[in-house]
């Protein structure tokens, strides 16, 4: 109903369309059709989860053996290991990989030797001059872990253990927040199912009594997941935001912002949840999308209540001479409606500018006033104005001087300016008697229905409702301009840098900030209303404030020119936002405001990385906050990750039921057991549905063990820069996988070089003896030096990437399978050793690569690969190693070797693909590679290695061009052939086992799909036009035209001689 006004801030225009009793305006019909169409999405998603097929096959698992660690080591003790791999010894390395077994007593040992501690970096016998410090976002103390959690921890802990492995002074804080209205609402639902008594049935000393009573008992949980996580956080300076130091920097900061004049108190709008009886945070509001009538379950009501409509009524003029209707989603409201608005250039209301209606309940007059943001063509173009209960309204109440009436108490019950026959009734019980009462009178106009979003409290379930309350509010233009000005100038830097426009568009039209609270749980304001004993009747309120009662008493006595025994302060009962006091986190917990060695040695934080979701919750007011204090941005980085969804694309929510605990994907579970949670939360019945029939489908077995580093491996294997994250529990299994196959790599290598004395030396000295030596060699630096590239640019999926392929494509599938027969029985050659000496270095060198990823697989393997080299240190532990340069295997590194090496690679894969489709199992033929002289070159380097991989009984080079190094016979009548490219084939000589006619068949379909690619370029190469093509681009499609003539004629040789052989 209302047109955008030049100035109205953003946040305004957007709470006005949430909390408005009037239809949104004009400028909100675009979000109005996103919302609906976002509406759509959601029940289209709902109904194919609904639908009996399964979008996707549910992972396939079997379960695993539990193998579990038996030794007796004591608590923080290291733990025990043997090299060896029979089964007689007390200590062998198990068969398989086994996270349970994994996991034990590593992280207990990592603690009390205190790797996590920055002091570490003194012993460093590598340290650098350098200094990596953040905060872990503080989880809140009621809460659980969830795979957004995960996602940080994640993250965070790889770059963390990579900068302590770098050599760099690393100090990664933990932390907890005291989480106010969660806490507050858990403790009081505690009481009330074991003594049955709410809060108001104590002081307030007795029930924080209760709340720290609760946080001693469950306050550790949170921390004790963290651990689970293998989180490598300095335990020594956990901190939680009730802490009295903590809570001495809160008091700091709210006076000294009091002195700056950049916190005032006054009469506004707040976010009031009912149930709660308290202002809440934009952060703890969600928007429920109504695209039709809609019965929900409100707290304090045994029926449902209708939302989604909209109704029409109207108020007689002054002298009856006519009326003005007017639309409400909100009709319990209009008992405080002060005036009506209408354009003034609406041609339907020129009459009545100026003109009173009368209010048909109270006999209030309501003037008619004119306002050009009021849109004429929605609605009947004329507007009630509820000041007390609308964002808009009270802004135009301040415009056109307006009284403020307020009609609906902070309990949810109307006041008593509704009259007695409202006063006392529950608002949503009021809205029908109202709307009764109109019908009653004849005033009544119409309903219809209304797409809105509904703005419900995310702690209670309850329907937001806008009041008008004396808050304290932080000034916060001047600080938000600064923190854009810091963006801009390149001293903050927001990574992906998308978010910078987000960042500017939202601090420049942010609303000063209310941070009170009306809860007995949080940090008390230390503000202090202020009552003289021989001083006149005091009509408004005075306030003072203070470090401390003593100090407001001295500020009060010297504010208003009297003693202090004639003063009596009684402090504000209020709390501080939880976000007021967060806001702090990265400075308070180093000791701030006092100048604590660690305040001067680790802030600012060289990172802060959050979910996107809270930068502006979070991330904008620490560094508004920040600035304004400490004269010093918080922070150097802001790293936003996105946000982890569920695998139908859906966001984790525990509104929507799909909320995956990660201790449920480390441990497994049971499909009973996710029921189980999802019928104990707070699900509207549909959605209940839709999640235990999502879970149905997902994990019809429920959730394999999947272990602490197969989980944080598939999370930092997502792209978390811009792109929401779909995870489902078959690529967290699909890593499991991947650790058993480290798993097995190791025990292969311990076997094969348990009895050769192994040079190992450092990754300077290695030097590589054979073809395949220097390959995987080159290969490992290009791994390294990617890994150096996309860590700094906090790419980590391209990390774990290029890791997974390095150890499975490369390690295991290549260099392994061709260097086992050189590390086979036999004598202890020099041979043997560099090569086992390379072996070694790849395997302990990738170890040390994935450990920021995997800290608990990587530590056990490390730990006993180390065993093979003499002079072991037997007390350290990888996490406080040397992390891989590229410049110590520059020596190595050959582009050349690779390049040549993926025509082999090539050679094998095609070869590969022949026996498949001979059917060849055991049987080994032999293999002609039909080349060019340089190819020929390439082959016989790694001829063996051919062999070996495409498990050929003999590879003939054959040359057509001539060479007097390749004098091998062309390949026999009836071999099958496929091509590598135009100047390579590969033949494979397999009678015996050849299906000619499926042979005949293949390459006839081969060559019809190559002729019908030559018609399309031929035209092109031919065509008079063509002269007009750059010569490069001429030269390859002349290149791709002779691969293709070249290709059909193979082929039509092969056909030829495949039916005379079959003849």
């Amino acid at each position: 109903m209302w047109r955008s006004r030049h100035g109205l801030d953003l946040t305004d225009r957007l709470l006005h369309r949430f909390c408005s009793n009037k239809p949104s305006d004009a400028s909100t019909s675009s979000k109005l059709i996103h919302q609906a169409e976002k509406q759509r999405r959601r029940r289209e998603k709902e109904i194919s989860i609904l639908q009996h097929t399964p979008s996707e096959k549910a992972p396939k698992w079997s379960e695993k053996e539990s193998i579990v660690y038996t030794a007796r080591t004591p608590l923080g003790a290291k733990k025990e290991q043997s090299l060896t791999l029979d089964t007689d010894t007390s200590l062998p390395l198990p068969p398989s990989y086994s996270p349970e077994y994994v996991e034990s007593s590593w992280y207990q040992w990592w603690e009390k030797e205190r790797f996590f501690n920055p002091d570490q970096h003194e012993k460093s016998p590598f340290a650098v001059a350098q200094t990596f410090s953040l905060c872990i976002p503080p989880p809140n103390v009621t809460g659980t872990l969830h795979l957004g959690h995960a996602l940080t921890v994640a993250v965070e802990d790889a770059l963390v253990r990579w900068r302590r492995m770098q050599g760099h002074r690393v100090l990664w804080l933990p932390g907890c927040d005291h989480a106010g209205i969660a806490t507050q609402t858990v403790v009081e639902r505690r009481l009330r199912q074991q003594q049955g008594k709410c809060r108001r049935d104590f002081t307030r000393e007795e029930f924080l009594k209760e709340v720290w009573k609760w946080k001693k008992e469950k306050g550790d949980e949170i921390y004790m997941q963290l651990r689970k996580l293998g989180a490598s956080l300095d335990w020594s300076r956990a901190c939680f935001t009730m802490d009295p130091a903590y809570s001495r920097a809160v008091t700091e900061a709210f006076v000294r912002l009091c002195d700056a004049g950049l916190i005032y108190r006054s009469e506004s709008l707040v976010n009031w949840s009912c149930a709660l009886e308290s202002a809440i945070s934009d952060i703890e509001v969600d928007y429920k999308e109504l695209s039709a009538p809609t019965m929900l379950s409100v707290p304090g009501y045994e029926d449902k209540v209708e939302f989604g409509t909209m109704i029409t009524f109207a108020y007689p003029l002054e002298d009856n001479s006519g009326e003005v209707s007017v639309s409400t989603t909100r009709p319990e409201t209009m008992i405080g409606d002060v005036a009506v608005a209408v354009h003034p250039d609406d041609s339907r209301y020129k009459d009545i500018h100026g003109l009173m209606c009368r209010h048909p309940f109270t006999g209030r007059l309501l003037p008619i006033i004119t306002d050009p943001m009021v849109d004429m063509q929605l609605g009947t173009g004329a507007v009630k104005l509820t000041p007390a209960h609308d964002h808009t309204d009270f802004l135009l109440s301040q415009s056109h001087t307006l009284p403020r009436l307020t009609v609906i108490g902070g309990d949810g019950r109307m006041t008593a300016d509704c009259g007695h026959w409202l006063q006392g009734v529950k608002r949503f019980d009021a809205r029908r008697m109202i709307v009764d009462a109109l019908v009653e009178k004849k005033l009544f106009r119409g309903r219809k229905d209304h797409t809105m979003s509904l703005p419900m409290c995310s702690r209670s379930g309850d329907i937001v409702e806008p009041l008008l309350k004396k808050q304290w509010f932080v000034r916060s233009k001047e600080m938000a301009q600064k923190s854009i000005q810091a963006v801009e100038e390149g001293q903050l830097e927001i990574i992906p840098h998308f978010h910078t426009k987000t960042w500017r568009n939202w601090l420049s039209n942010i609303n000063d900030w209310c941070i009170s609270r009306q809860l007995w749980w949080g940090h008390q304001i230390p503000a202090y209303t202020v009552h003289l004993a021989n001083g006149p009747g005091q009509k408004e309120e005075q306030w003072v404030w203070g470090r401390s009662e003593d100090e407001a008493r001295h500020r009060a006595a010297v504010k208003y020119g009297v003693t202090q025994e004639e003063i009596t302060l009684t402090q504000d009962p209020d709390v501080l936002d939880t976000w007021f006091s967060s806001a702090l986190f990265p400075f308070a917990m180093l000791g701030w405001p006092q100048q604590t060695p660690d305040l001067q040695r680790f802030y600012p934080n060289s990172l802060l990385e959050t979910g996107s979701d809270l930068i502006f919750f979070w991330v904008a007011r620490m560094v508004m906050l920040g600035t304004e204090l400490t004269g010093q941005l918080p922070f150097k980085q802001v790293l936003l990750h996105s946000l982890v969804r569920d695998k139908h694309g859906r966001k984790m929510s525990k509104s929507l039921g799909n909320v995956i605990d990660p201790l449920d994907v480390i441990q497994g579970v049971s499909l009973a057991r996710l029921e189980q949670k999802v019928k104990q939360g707070n699900l509207d019945p549909r959605e209940q549905m839709v999640a235990l029939e999502a879970q149905r489908k997902d994990f019809p077995s429920g959730i394999p063990q999947c272990g602490t580093d197969a989980l944080r491996f598939a999370l930092c294997s997502h792209k978390m820069q811009g792109e929401d994250i779909s995870l489902s529990v078959s690529q967290v299994l699909s890593c499991r996988h991947f650790c058993n196959k480290m798993w097995q790599t190791v025990r292969f290598t311990l076997r094969a070089l348990g009895n050769i004395q192994v040079p190992a030396g450092t990754l300077e000295e290695l030097s590589p003896a054979s073809a395949m030596d220097r390959w995987i060699c080159s290969r490992l630096y290009s791994t390294v030096a990617l890994c150096e590239q996309s860590f700094e640019k906090y790419e980590l999926h391209l990390v774990t990437s290029a890791l997974h392929s390095f150890w499975v494509n490369n390690l295991c599938d290549i260099y392994l399978e061709c260097v086992k027969p050189v590390l086979g029985v036999g004598e202890d050659t020099d041979l043997k050793r560099a090569t086992g000496s390379v072996l070694y270095h790849c395997v302990s060198a990738s170890l040390a690569l994935l450990s920021p990823f995997m800290p608990f697989l990587t530590e056990e393997l490390w730990q006993r690969v180390q065993m093979l080299r003499d002079g072991a240190m037997p007390d350290t532990s990888l996490c406080v190693q040397p992390y891989p340069r590229a410049a110590q295997l520059a020596h190595c590194h050959s582009p050349e070797v690779e390049q040549d090496f993926q025509l082999v690679q090539e050679v094998v894969r095609v070869a590969r693909s022949l026996r498949a489709q001979c059917g060849l199992t055991k049987e080994r033929p032999a293999l002609w590679v039909v080349c060019s002289p340089t190819q020929a070159n390439i082959v016989k380097t790694y001829a063996s290695a051919v062999g070996t991989l495409s498990r050929s009984a003999d590879v003939h080079i054959y040359c057509p061009e001539g060479g007097e190094d390749f004098v091998s016979a062309p390949p026999p009548s009836g071999s099958l052939m496929e091509l590598v490219d135009h100047a390579c084939q590969v033949h494979l000589h397999a009678q015996t086992s050849m299906n000619f006619e499926s042979q005949i068949i293949r390459l006839a379909q081969r060559r019809e799909k190559l002729v019908s690619k030559l018609q399309d370029i031929l035209p092109q190469v031919e065509s008079s036009d063509s002269t007009k093509v750059p010569a490069h681009i001429k030269q390859q499609m002349e290149r791709k035209l002779s691969g293709l003539q070249q290709e059909v004629k193979n082929i039509e040789e092969q056909l030829k001689s495949l039916k005379q052989t079959q003849a």
